[in-house]
């Protein structure tokens, strides 16, 4: 199998499914319990709070753990909307992953003023769009770092010191960016921020929310004290544990990530766009993470397409996992290029640090030959 879906998710490192093992076996204690059976793991999910906070440059307490990266947007988003009932309106994009869109159409509904900001052909945002979109009543900005299906990077810094200016909260979904780019929250002056264990080697089912020190904060899942109060529900050990591998191996080799991945996604880009007549790169070809390739094949619908690389053997995808099972065409490349097909016909591959030359090489050979076949 070659594996070319790292943005969907990636296999857990071994070092942190050993971490994990005795927390699912022999330490299987609640961590609210009184007895010392259960509660020194109070000390073990701390210790996990700590490699996230070192991951991104935060403070320990300043990281809530929750099931996953749907539960820490929503939360966020909620959390900015309660925090000022005068002010009810959010601002977002049109290529957001579906966890925020889906959260702003169900907040829409009930109460809120959404704006969904442009893309242009390349992906990127205009800063003047979103100046334009703050008003007095906007409780929350919520832009995405990376985007998880042209890895298109958005200017997260500049967001941030523009909302902070204009005194809005800012929440950036980064989940795609954690473990691939240095993340440092210590000089970027954003509220809230998402990260998610399993786009960097760590176990499905836990993510994370950073919440700034300061920051207005209400519960979305209320229960018992856990998390300082801002997330009940008993906590699962075994997958904090695993996160906190996670980034710690993460923190420890960002460093080399992008030189090692880029040449790779490259090579099977270039291999693809000089050999295949009618493709077409989705996406701004220098800001965007350094492991992602989002390619329109001409005349070849998606889904065909990703039939037959899955009978050879490559897996890649036609977008964001979440929505695998829609019939929709992607909403990412819509927004991108409305007035063309491309959003039925494009095939993301994202490539790992495990990823190596020879499969890169064997995966053109493969797309070229379907999509021979499927032109034929």
């Amino acid at each position: 199998m070659i594996y070319l879906d790292h943005n969907a998710t990636t296999p857990i490192a071994p070092a942190v499914r050993e971490a994990m093992l005795p927390y699912l076996v022999e330490k299987w204690g609640n961590p609210s319990s009184s007895y010392r059976f259960g509660a020194k793991l109070k000390g073990v999910i701390e210790v996990a709070r700590g490699q996230v906070a070192d991951l991104i440059g935060a403070s320990p307490r300043e990281i809530v753990f929750t099931s996953g990266a749907t539960e820490a947007n929503n939360t966020a988003l909620h959390a900015a909307l309660r925090a000022n009932p005068a002010r009810r309106h959010i601002v977002t994009s049109a290529v957001e992953h579906s966890s925020v869109l889906s959260c702003c159409r169900a907040l829409e509904c009930d109460w809120a003023r959404v704006t969904v900001l442009p893309v242009d052909r390349e992906g990127l945002l205009k800063l003047a769009d979103l100046e334009n979109a703050i008003s007095d009543d906007t409780a929350l900005v919520s832009l995405m770092w990376a985007n998880n299906e042209t890895g298109v990077l958005f200017p997260v810094e500049r967001i941030a010191e523009l909302c902070r200016a204009r005194g809005v909260l800012f929440h950036c979904d980064a989940v795609q960016a954690v473990g691939k780019l240095p993340v440092d929250l210590r000089r970027l002056p954003v509220d809230f921020l998402t990260l998610s264990a399993h786009k960097f080697h760590g176990p499905n089912g836990v993510g994370a929310l950073f919440v700034r020190r300061g920051a207005p904060f209400t519960p979305l899942i209320h229960g018992g004290h856990q998390e300082r109060g801002r997330r009940g529900g008993t906590e699962n050990v075994a997958l904090i544990v695993g996160l906190g591998v996670a980034a710690e191996l993460a923190r420890n080799r960002v460093a080399e990530y992008a030189a090692k991945v880029r040449t790779l996604r490259d090579a099977l880009e270039q291999g693809i766009l000089a050999t295949i007549s009618d493709t077409e790169l989705n996406g701004h070809p220098e800001l965007r993470l350094p492991n992602t390739s989002n390619i329109t094949f001409r005349g070849v619908e998606s889904e065909a397409l990703l039939l037959l690389l899955d009978q050879a053997g490559v897996c890649a995808s036609s977008g964001s996992a979440c929505l695998a099972d829609s019939d929709e065409p992607s909403h990412v490349v819509r927004a991108m290029k409305p007035e063309s097909a491309a959003s039925r016909q494009m095939v993301r591959f994202s490539l790992g640090r495990d990823t190596t030359i020879l499969q890169v090489d064997t995966t053109v050979r493969l797309v070229r030959e379907a999509v021979t076949v499927l032109r034929g």
